[in-house]
């Protein structure tokens, strides 16, 4: 038996998945067919405006009209006006050519 969990004539149980990392009670992303957003606006206008703004983004979304509460869009906002990873450009190193363009080595040109 070529097993690698086989050790002196006896075989261990493999892992269970919970141990190994699998992560098998993942929570349903928002937005999903699964797990829709809840959205409520005011009129009919504003309902065909929103559900341009999911239908861009693939999203799935319950909205409903109440003229009686305020507009709850929150959720939506918040997948929409995701921040963004801010990322640097790399500084030169010393005997690297000059990203100005003079020809010259970063250390003898701007690294001066």
């Amino acid at each position: 038996m070529s097993d690698k969990f086989f050790f002196k004539g006896r075989q261990t149980p493999k892992p269970a998945y919970g141990e190994s990392g699998y992560n098998t009670k993942r929570a349903a992303k928002l937005g999903t067919e699964t797990l829709p957003l809840n959205l409520s606006v005011q009129t009919e206008a504003r309902k065909i405006e929103v559900a341009a703004m999911v239908a861009e983004k693939q999203l799935f979304a319950n909205i409903t009209i109440d003229t009686d509460k305020p507009e709850n869009i929150i959720d939506l906002s918040g997948i929409l006006n995701k921040p963004k990873t801010v990322s640097f450009e790399a500084k030169p190193n010393r005997n690297d050519a000059c990203p100005c363009g003079s020809g010259k080595k970063y250390k003898k040109c701007c690294g001066a």
